[in-house]
């Protein structure tokens, strides 16, 4: 998901100050903002059990972010 979709995304959720933040730091406030495990990119990711997660596909990659 590109930065702007996620920086919009966490505005949604009351995130208000985006900028200066890295994706993967945005990624990981919605996360907290919803009640879920900030795990975005954690070094256990590809062991993730939550296969329905909305940030897996960018999560799984080499570098999350």
């Amino acid at each position: 998901m590109h930065i702007s979709n996620v920086r919009e995304m966490g505005k949604k959720m009351g995130i208000t100050k985006t900028s200066g933040l890295r994706k993967a730091e945005i990624i990981r406030a919605i996360q907290q903002a919803e009640g879920n495990q900030d795990c975005f990119g954690s070094p256990w990711r590809f062991d993730c059990p939550y296969l329905d997660c909305c940030w897996r596909s960018d999560c799984l990659t080499k570098n999350p972010g």
